[in-house]
């Protein structure tokens, strides 16, 4: 039994190996940490794992994204910036985000699902309108940043928000910003614009009572018939349309708040929606493979 021992331990650590070269990689949206909270970077994020396998993120304080691209003989250029929803409270980024990465990955498009700051956990002190907005736009400069690595086109990098992840998807496309040219972090030269947007389900900040107008990104949403999100959403179409923004529009019927993407989930929504956004992206002339 003794001389089965070594390898045992090289079997153990070969299998350790290759689960670690699974993961994929974590890139934090600054290096120091987020601006005027660097002495939080440290803080490790919570999080709780339930009975389903699914778990919510709370606690996050060194906002980042974790990295999914897809194979090089499929990739197609595009890239999307993804945030989970939760209420601004904590972060689902299973069903509402990495399940989608990971399809979309499939698909050649690049996927980012970022970790951003919690607004409404007890004790923050954080805004929405502030930080949980400076989050989604360092994510797109990121990605911007990085394209060529990533081999994604800068030209071709929008953001898809999941309930509470809508609102900061649709915030940064309320505040969009070219970029200081001059700005000592290369990453700040970038836009934050994202060049198409994906609403599921969102909620309505960023959304009601706000304008529309024809510089708003192409935008794509989904939502159920039994969501109260229905109204909102519905009316954000019809004033993206008479703005002129080329948009699409799905509700699906007998379907509540919540249902983001579950591979294991027999006759669920989620390949049927995500397949919609591909053609979606290809529709707008996002799905081009990037030249050179």
């Amino acid at each position: 039994m003794r001389r089965g021992l070594p390898c045992l331990f090289v079997l153990t650590c070969a299998l350790t190996a290759a689960r670690a070269a699974d993961e994929p990689p974590v890139v934090p949206l600054w290096p120091n940490g987020a601006p005027g909270f660097e002495n939080r970077k440290g803080e490790k994020e919570n999080r709780e794992v339930q009975k389903s396998g699914e778990y919510k993120v709370t606690n996050v304080h060194n906002p980042y994204v974790t990295v999914f691209l897809p194979p090089k003989d499929r990739a197609t250029g595009a890239a999307v910036v993804l945030c989970p929803g939760g209420g601004h409270r904590e972060l689902w980024v299973l069903h509402e985000g990495e399940n989608e990465a990971r399809w979309l990955a499939d698909h050649g498009v690049a996927a980012f699902v970022l970790r951003y700051r919690l607004a409404r956990e007890k004790g923050s002190p954080y805004k929405i309108d502030e930080h949980a907005l400076q989050d989604g736009q360092r994510a797109v400069r990121l990605v911007r940043s990085r394209a060529k690595e990533w081999g994604v086109d800068p030209a071709r990098v929008g953001m898809m928000g999941f309930s509470a992840g809508g609102e900061v998807t649709a915030l940064v496309c309320r505040h969009p910003d070219k970029g200081r040219a001059d700005a000592a972090d290369p990453v700040d030269r970038e836009s934050s614009r994202p060049d198409f947007a994906a609403l599921i389900y969102s909620g309505p900040l960023g959304i009601v009572n706000e304008t529309v107008t024809k510089e708003t990104p192409p935008t794509f949403i989904v939502v159920g018939d039994d969501d109260n999100a229905a109204k909102w959403l519905v009316e954000h179409y019809q004033a993206l349309k008479k703005a002129g923004v080329s948009s699409e529009l799905h509700v699906y019927a007998r379907t509540p708040h919540g249902f983001g993407y579950r591979p294991n989930r027999a006759g669920g929504l989620g390949d049927a929606w995500l397949r919609r956004f591909v053609d979606f992206l290809d529709a707008e002339g996002m799905l081009k493979r990037p030249q050179g």
